[in-house]
């Protein structure tokens, strides 16, 4: 079986969210892998380089028999689907999206830009792979990234720039097969978005999620050296696991955790550097806001 909806993206704009709110609704079916990269990554050899990209695909599916096991359990779900933010980006998904599912339903959620790079670079920093402290220099830093190869999640810059990377879409996919809504929007009226993609589906608009909890949301660590010792392996956390039984030992440690970490909203990039990609993004938003025909001046530098 293979799905008949796909969340492509984008990244750090609700699609965590989107998904577990969308898993709740009894029509549909949402793969318990929740990015198994399939349309992005068939028959690929994964050897992203970058820090903790390995495990961020531990998960990935690469061969189309263990895609189609994902969709195994579907009993009565008429709408069934999974996300996997690498579609957006991906050259290769949509051509085989339109091979294997060509009468797929399309969900993409899209973010300033701006605000979705300095995100991804939180993010990096929450989980203890982003060594370079400082934004700017992780902007620097970018191009040589992509040149060895790591992960999308690094490309902070090149990765908001969303019409080449929507248009693949739009030239292979009828229009009214694609949906595309904006991450301000789902933020402020998740309930509303939410019915509005219900009807997409197909499926029963009248019922409502809990939607209380956010998912994936960037964070700050207060010490980042602590914040290391938490995540990654080393000989202290080996000696802690070795003296207080397993599940101790992890409900310590999401506490200590929880407590270094501080809302992203309290670190903030610098007014230059917001500016300065402002209007590296700004032909491609006004190119965007045509293809989308949605209006993107909130997103133009003032």
């Amino acid at each position: 079986m293979m799905p008949n909806f796909l969340t492509i993206g984008a990244p750090k704009a609700g699609t965590s969210s989107l998904y577990y709110y969308l898993k709740q609704h009894p029509q549909i079916y949402l793969s318990p892998i929740k990015e198994p990269h399939f349309f992005a990554l068939e028959n690929s050899k994964i050897d992203f380089q970058g820090a903790g990209d390995k495990e961020r695909y531990h998960h990935a599916v690469t061969s189309l028999q263990d895609y189609s096991k994902l969709f195994e359990a579907v009993t009565t779900e008429t709408a069934i689907g999974e996300a996997s933010t690498t579609y957006l980006s991906s050259k290769s998904a949509p051509a085989r999206i339109k091979q294997y599912i060509p009468q797929a339903k399309l969900i993409a959620i899209l973010r300033n830009p701006v605000d979705a790079a300095y995100s991804s670079y939180l993010h990096l920093l929450r989980d203890g792979d982003e060594t370079i402290k400082d934004f700017e220099l992780a902007l620097q830093a970018e191009e040589r990234r992509i040149q060895q190869n790591w992960d999308g999640i690094w490309h902070y810059k090149n990765r908001g720039f969303y019409y080449a990377q929507l248009k693949r879409y739009f030239d292979l996919f009828e229009r009214s097969q694609i949906k595309v809504y904006l991450y301000q929007d789902f933020k402020l009226a998740p309930l509303q978005v939410l019915q509005n993609i219900f009807k997409f589906l197909e499926v029963e608009t009248s019922f409502t999620p809990n939607i209380e909890d956010k998912f994936n949301v960037s964070a700050v660590p207060k010490n980042i050296l602590l914040n290391q010792i938490i995540l990654k392996p080393n000989i202290l956390k080996s000696s802690f696991k070795a003296i207080f039984p397993h599940g101790l030992s992890r409900k310590i440690s999401h506490r200590f955790l929880h407590w270094n970490l501080q809302s992203a909203d309290k670190q903030q990039m610098l007014n230059k550097t917001r500016q300065k990609l402002s209007l590296e993004y700004k032909e491609d938003i006004l190119k965007l806001q045509d293809l989308i025909q949605q209006d993107l001046t909130a997103w133009l530098v003032k």
